[in-house]
């Protein structure tokens, strides 16, 4: 028999994953009845409208006037009886909406109550933020641990949302993590909104953002869409870290911001997951993308991990947090599961062994599978051991999907001596699994 045509069977038929890992029941998969309601205009988002879309919303706002109060009510009627159950305040976003458009509109008659109303809603439409895809979860600790079990946590688990166009956004669910290790996540609420921007600034770069959101939604209801150009197709794969900085937490997150052309790294910050900030990086190492944050400063400064070069792993340091360039390579592809490429897999995890750092190799067949490096604490250039053998691999009775053949986090956390890590299988749904730190340092090789 040719072994070439008829190899033995490989381990990876038997195993996704390394035997220490304890996968959880939990699944997070993506669900099209999930809808936010964004604006619609006749252009294309988010850019201003031409004279020609001008015109065009005005011959909407002029057929909605010629319409008879009867009509005009009717016709409302028929749009809240479709919709007011699948949103929070549809008034007043409807109303709200009609207001945002009037710079847009032509001189008019004033808008009775309904007929403004009737105009706000020929200017919105559904989105099914999830139809296509939930996954890239990074995970972190609740802010708000009130109800938390005694010995665990409560969590937030941030994760991509990819709809219609192959749009990216984030949004999150809220989770507990037990004494001993199991973790629960509550179910998806089923309304979902996107915040009120607050303000918009130009800063070097791009444009920084705030937005903030009813503080009364639940945590899965808050969806944030793109908002500018920059994120315009997609705001993808968050890495969330409570960054500990002279007894002050803040959690940021690093993403991408996808413009349909190019890509760059941006930054995102909050203390409660209600009001957010949005800001673009800047330097040669933020022009790429999968860029994550040490949750501390490394002698008195900001340090990442990043790989700018598309292939190898580097540490880059900043005074500023915002400004990113050059960096040292210090992991680069030495396995064959990750000769195409390796990247990180979310932010460093601090241990007394030193900076665990998870990462994603690309292997044949463009195969992602999961390992990791460990740094050293005093000096994360260093590398200490790493995997030789990925602890995660796409199973093959799930490596169907979105992208077939990827499995993928964005952040795992520390859970006493535990790591709590959610991952992504073929860009489509979502698992966690656990494993002891003593395992998982016993599986690195120097």
């Amino acid at each position: 028999m040719d072994p070439i045509l008829h190899p033995p069977r490989q381990m990876e038929d038997v195993v996704s994953q390394s035997p220490a890992f304890n996968r959880q029941n939990v699944y997070l998969r993506p669900n099209p009845a999930r809808v936010i309601v964004r604006p619609f205009r006749p252009a294309t988002e988010p850019r201003d409208l031409s004279p020609v879309d001008k015109t065009r919303a005005n011959h909407i706002v002029d057929r909605v006037l010629a319409l008879s109060p009867e009509e005009a009510t009717l016709e409302l009627t028929e749009v809240l009886g479709n919709f007011q159950s699948r949103h929070r305040n549809l008034l007043t976003l409807l109303e709200r909406r009609a207001e945002e458009m009037e710079d847009a509109f032509a001189s008019h008659t004033v808008f009775t109550r309904a007929q403004r109303l009737l105009v706000g809603a020929y200017f919105l439409n559904e989105y099914s933020f999830e139809a296509s895809a939930l996954f890239n979860p990074s995970i972190i600790v609740d802010p708000d641990q009130s109800g938390a079990p005694e010995g665990g946590y409560r969590v937030v688990l941030s994760l991509r949302a990819v709809g219609e166009g192959h749009i990216s956004s984030l949004t999150f669910r809220s989770g507990l993590i037990a004494a001993d290790g199991s973790v629960s996540m509550a179910p998806a609420s089923r309304l979902a909104s996107l915040p009120r921007v607050e303000s918009r600034e130009a800063v070097e770069g791009g444009e920084a953002v705030e937005v903030g959101f009813d503080p009364a939604e639940e945590l899965s209801e808050r969806v944030i869409f793109p908002l500018t150009l920059s994120q315009s197709n997609g705001i993808e794969d968050a890495r969330f870290v409570a960054f500990e900085d002279e007894g002050r937490r803040t959690n940021y997150a690093t993403y991408t911001a996808y413009n349909g052309m190019a890509i760059r790294s941006e930054l995102i910050e909050t203390t409660d997951f209600v009001s957010f900030r949005m800001m673009p990086l800047r330097g040669s190492a933020a022009r790429n993308k999968g860029m994550a944050l040490f949750p501390r400063k490394i002698a008195g400064r900001y340090a990442m991990i990043a790989r700018q070069d598309n292939e190898n792993l580097y540490l880059i340091y900043s005074d500023d947090l915002y400004a990113w360039d050059g960096g040292t390579a210090i992991v680069k592809p030495r396995f064959p599961w990750e000769f195409v490429q390796i990247g990180n897999c979310g932010s460093p995890i601090e241990l007394d062994e030193g900076w665990l750092l998870l990462t994603h190799g690309v292997g044949p067949v463009r195969k992602y599978s999961i390992g990791a490096v460990l740094l050293d604490k005093q000096d994360p250039s260093k590398v200490l051991a790493r995997s030789s053998q990925p602890l995660i691999k796409p199973e093959p009775s799930e490596r169907e999907g979105y992208v077939p053949n990827v499995v993928y986090t964005c952040g795992a956390m520390r859970h006493g001596s535990r790591i709590v890590l959610p991952y992504a299988v073929s860009d489509t749904f979502c698992h966690v699994s656990t494993i002891e730190i003593a395992d998982l340092l016993s599986s690195l090789t120097p």
